[in-house]
């Protein structure tokens, strides 16, 4: 069974960076899409960045310029690099996988991790 666990998290100042890992297990598919989301208490799920197997990177607001997501096959981990953070990106960051094919069909993941405590202090 597929199991996403991040790890990363933590509190820093404005102008400092973190690097979140999205570690997958049991995976089984043959393509892979996946994405990191931030949700703040009482604000809906954010997008920030999405890879998939193909090599396709995309990446929503304020993760533009900012945030790198890269993806390490042999270990089947993927990394959120954050680099100039600001109090605006604090929240619970959360992982996601489908295969690709579920993303194009269904257009959602389907695999969430428990999410990783990122907190940003002026």
């Amino acid at each position: 069974q597929e199991q996403l666990m991040e790890s990363g998290g933590g509190a820093v100042q404005s102008g400092e960076s973190l690097t979140l890992a999205c570690a997958v297990s049991g995976w089984t598919e043959t393509t892979y899409c996946m994405g990191w989301y931030r949700q703040t208490p009482g604000q809906e799920l954010q997008g920030v960045a999405h890879l998939a197997s193909t090599g396709a990177i995309t990446y929503e607001g304020s993760a533009k310029g900012r945030f790198t997501v890269s993806h390490d096959n042999a270990s089947m981990t993927t990394y959120l690099e954050m680099h100039n953070l600001q109090p605006d990106d604090t929240g619970m960051y959360f992982c996601a996988a489908a295969s690709c094919w579920t993303m194009i069909k269904e257009g959602r993941y389907v695999h969430w991790g428990q999410g990783t405590q990122v907190t940003v202090s002026p």
